[in-house]
């Protein structure tokens, strides 16, 4: 009962999104400027105030990059060669199907999931994870959706690939609070309790918002195939990392921790890229609507097996 009562008010303020939007209180419209404020002003703010605050030695955790980051990427490989061989899918769908199961919502469901749990390591943990998604996973699909549309008349533009990299947020805030952590320098009181108070909004914001962007329409389709899809993200995914969390000897907080974060909803970034290739859109929404509505279930059964 004492992780539900920690873990429901969570999903609680999904569904009061949810509410929102579908009772016309809230407008679907104002879903994507909530999202941009929690990703590029709340989330960065948090990360850096707890990267900058934090010893080089506690940020380098390699078992627990190897354990989630292994675990993501070898899930997301085997599926990119299922859909490819099985299927006989082009690259550009196959890899897009693979990031819907491999690529989790790290910073807006795990990071409170986690700072509820552990307070500063949980939101350390989660941060450390984000930026794998980000700066590795991320970039891979892009390069892969690249090639997937590839013709004679277009080439793999490498710069605007980096400069994409590099200015996200999320990586930019992480390597401005590793060089303050590096130097050794103190944030000034006035300046973390500024960072503090943004970084408070980013639970309520992103979570209402991912309620308030959440509809049922994108389900109708081919459901046993979501199914599929969303019983490999929450259950197998989770699993795989967690059978390299007990190779590698994890102990137990950074165990849960890269569990939780392999095993919360596939991430709104996947769509992102969806959309913006015109690949296989109707199935990431779906699979984000589907794993964000049954995550309330296997996160409590994993939190409670663990």
């Amino acid at each position: 009962m004492h992780l539900a009562g920690m873990i429901l008010p969570i999903f609680a303020i999904i569904l009061t999104g949810w509410l929102a939007r579908v009772s016309g209180y809230m407008p679907h419209a104002l879903a994507p400027s909530l999202m941009q404020f929690a990703y590029y002003v709340a989330m960065p703010a948090l990360v850096f105030l707890t990267i900058a605050d934090e010893s080089l030695r506690s940020l380098l955790e390699w078992r627990f990059l190897a354990a989630f980051g292994g675990g993501s990427m070898i899930c997301f490989a085997l599926m990119l060669l299922g859909m490819r061989i099985g299927r006989g899918g082009n690259l550009g769908a196959s890899a897009m199907l693979a990031a819907a199961i491999s690529m989790t919502n790290t910073g807006f469901v795990a990071l409170p999931i986690l700072k509820a749990l552990y307070g500063k390591p949980g939101v350390l943990a989660a941060a450390v994870a984000t930026v794998f998604v980000g700066a590795i996973m991320f970039p891979v699909l892009v390069v892969l959706l690249e090639i997937g549309r590839y013709d004679t008349s277009r080439k793999i533009s490498v710069t605007a690939l980096i400069r994409r990299i590099v200015t996200n947020p999320v990586i930019l805030a992480t390597l401005c609070g590793l060089l303050w952590s590096v130097g050794g320098l103190t944030l000034p009181a006035p300046f973390a309790s500024f960072l503090t108070i943004l970084g408070e909004a980013l639970t309520p914001c992103a979570l209402f918002a991912i309620g308030l962007d959440l509809t049922s329409g994108e389900l109708r389709g081919r459901v046993s195939f979501y199914a599929i899809l969303t019983i490999l993200k929450l259950a197998i995914v989770p699993l795989v990392v967690y059978g390299l969390c007990l190779a590698m000897r994890l102990g137990h907080e950074a165990t849960v921790a890269a569990v939780v974060c392999a095993a919360v909803p596939t991430a709104k970034s996947a769509y992102v890229l969806a959309v913006e290739y015109d690949v296989e859109k109707n199935v990431v929404g779906a699979v984000i609507s589907m794993t964000t509505l049954l995550s309330i279930v296997t996160l409590l059964a994993w939190l409670y097996l663990l």
